[in-house]
């Protein structure tokens, strides 16, 4: 396994050069237009787009898909769109922001998935940072954002409207650039085909700007090669069969879905179905029966809590206690695959009669067809991981960044990943560690750099080729990652000692009655935490407890809470050391969520703004502390 390392032999260096050479070979000269093209040729009217109206699940086939991709992508030449501009889209997961995007590629131009949650200010920054001529939203919601800040925007030429609005007034409505395009193509048959082969393999596929958790963002620039080069390399490890069913909720904007219900999509021929709002996604996996499911922490920690109170809610003592009891054989057999020893054969019987329980559980949730689970972008605790491997649903963790196209290590062997890692570097990639322990990747899907940010490109991917991704880590012997922390985010304490807040967080949102967890104490003399309630999870715990509670505000104040939380917190204290243990906290009384600006979009903690709009609640916790909690643990 080449590149797996610091340190690797010449020989197993060469091993990354034939799995790089065999990459090139198979997307040489190509682009995602390429890509498209022969996937509707392939598949033709089998489903490739589903969505759910008032009548029931409604279908596009790939070559419906190819037609409104044709038609948009001329009536945006049409209204004046010219190769190399870019294109702002705004809206939720539905057929049309993907129609859109592949339209803006056909007609030479980059697209631009902007969150939805994004306030108007910030969709003035992105919107002007890449200079767009033309803007795409969904609904009049959307619109009322730009308008916020039209002013601003002067390069912005049109806006296009998907749903269809009486007060429109000057903006183009989706269904009338449908017209012009359809109008286009009848002039000129061939200009859709021309337009698309101008299309070359470094043009930009699009900018993906980060999250912003520590400043502006910035826009990672994705070239059609480095799209299909992590495409190649994701079909080598986890290659998918054509018509498998993916449900997209994730934002298009980020990474993940966008690689994983796009393009990867595309590359292998998915059945990509939508769910607009993500609150409803597991109703809508019972009824789709997805084959591959992604997930930020946050989603699996949720259906791990709502799963274990549904669990714990059940009336009938003997059931209650024998879904449990498979869910602890679960987890024995989950244990010994992690050792790679042989389950005794009583265990294994044990299993056998278990896995009904096991199906029943992930049938309510729509898992029960799951054949690839992942989880990405952020730490997740190992318990949650075994409890759905524990279900035989196959939930792996993988790693990597926006400035990595999605991906930079995974599983390789799904029957038997190696929990509390986050695999080994992807085919084709290197992974090693600079001497301060920051993790450096090397590869065909490490990015160009930042649009117009030369500085910040320099100071991130290095002239040997080499991404410093920001994150401390380790590898073992075997080549597997273990990720710590965001070196920007570590916490060094008054008395110099290094610790990772997200280790302290994830073991701290292991209770179900805490959802968001920020541990403070850089230059501090000991650790604290500002603990947020989970909302879901508060009104399941409160009953099964006896609290009554007017609001999450009332709850957070109430001592059953606080003696909850500090047991949290003391179960916490006892899986790490004496200096890194949390002596001080504080249950704020608000929800965190990327409306209220705490987490991003796809709810990662924003700890600028946390330690900024918390500020006086953080002071507090040290200002009356105690000498036995100021003086700082010695070393054994």
């Amino acid at each position: 396994m080449a590149g797996r390392g610091a340190g690797v032999e010449d020989e197993m260096a060469r091993d990354v050069a034939a799995e790089r050479a065999q990459i090139e070979e198979v997307i040489a000269g190509r682009t995602l237009v390429d890509v498209f093209r022969d996937t509707v040729a392939k598949l033709g009217d089998d489903n490739a787009l589903s969505w759910r109206t008032a009548d029931g699940w409604q279908h596009l086939s790939w070559n419906q898909y190819r037609d409104q991709v044709r038609d948009v992508s001329l009536g945006l030449r049409k209204l004046g769109m010219k190769p190399g501009d870019f294109v702002v889209i705004q809206a939720r997961n539905r057929p049309e922001h993907l129609i859109a995007d592949l339209a803006v590629i056909h007609a030479g131009g980059t697209p631009v998935s902007l969150y939805n949650t994004l306030a108007p200010e910030q969709i003035q920054y992105i919107t002007s940072h890449c200079e767009a001529t033309y803007a795409i939203v969904e609904d009049a919601g959307f619109l009322a954002r730009f308008h916020a800040v039209r002013r601003e925007l002067p390069k912005v030429q049109a806006m296009i409207m998907m749903e269809p609005d009486d007060a429109l007034g000057h903006l183009t409505s989706w269904d009338d650039l449908r017209r012009m395009g359809a109008e286009e193509h009848e002039r000129d048959p061939e200009a859709f085909e021309r337009n698309a082969a101008a299309v070359k393999p470094d043009d930009l596929a699009t900018l993906i700007y980060t999250s912003g958790t520590t400043g502006p963002p910035k826009g990672v620039m994705d070239s059609h090669h480095q799209v299909l080069w992590m495409c190649e390399s994701t079909m080598t490890w986890l290659p998918r069969p054509a018509g498998s069913r993916h449900l997209s909720y994730l934002p298009f904007a980020h990474a993940f879905e966008r690689h994983v219900g796009h393009w990867y999509g595309l590359y292998f021929g998915a059945d990509t179905y939508f769910c607009p709002d993500p609150a409803n996604l597991f109703a809508y996996a019972a009824e789709i029966k997805p084959n591959d499911m992604i997930g930020v922490p946050r989603v699996w920690e949720k259906l791990h809590s709502a799963l274990n109170a549904g669990i714990g809610a059940e009336p009938d003592e003997a059931r209650r206690a024998g879904t449990q009891g498979a869910i602890a054989v679960g987890r024995e057999l989950v244990r010994h695959r992690q050792a790679g020893t042989e389950p005794p054969a009583e265990l294994a019987a044990k299993a056998e009669a278990c896995r009904p329980v096991w199906r029943a559980l992930l049938g309510k949730v729509g898992l029960d067809e799951c054949e690839v689970a992942i989880t990405g972008a952020a730490p997740i605790s190992v318990e949650v991981i075994e409890f759905f491997q524990a279900l035989e649903l196959p939930l792996v963790e993988g790693w990597g960044m926006t400035e990595t196209t999605v991906g930079a290590t995974f599983a390789p062997d799904l029957t038997r990943p190696r929990n509390g890692t986050v695999g080994m570097a992807d085919f084709g990639c290197e992974v090693m560690l600079a001497d301060d322990g920051e993790i450096l990747v090397r590869g065909g899907n490490v990015a160009q750099g930042y649009y117009k940010q030369p500085d910040a490109t320099a100071e991130t991917f290095d002239a040997d080729g080499w991404l410093h991704t920001g994150d401390i880590g380790t590898i073992d012997d075997d080549g597997y990652v273990s990720i710590i922390d965001r070196k920007k985010e570590l916490i060094i304490t008054a008395g110099g000692k290094n610790i990772s807040p997200a280790n302290l967080e994830n073991l701290l949102k292991q209770h179900p009655l805490v959802g968001q967890a920020c541990a403070i104490g850089d230059r501090r003399p000991y650790v604290s935490a500002l603990v947020v309630l989970d909302a879901e999870a508060a009104p399941g715990w409160a009953k099964a407890h006896g609290v009554e509670y007017s609001s999450l505000a009332d709850l957070a104040a109430r001592p059953e809470v606080l003696a909850a939380v500090q047991e949290a917190v003391d179960d916490c204290n006892t899986h790490v050391a004496q200096v890194e243990s949390i002596r001080r906290f504080t249950i704020l009384p608000v929800e965190w969520t990327a409306e209220s600006d705490e987490l991003t979009p796809t709810l990662k903690l924003k700890r600028r703004v946390v330690h900024e709009r918390y500020a006086g609640e953080i002071e507090a916790m040290y200002a009356t502390a105690k000498p036995e909690e100021v003086r700082e643990p010695q070393p054994v």
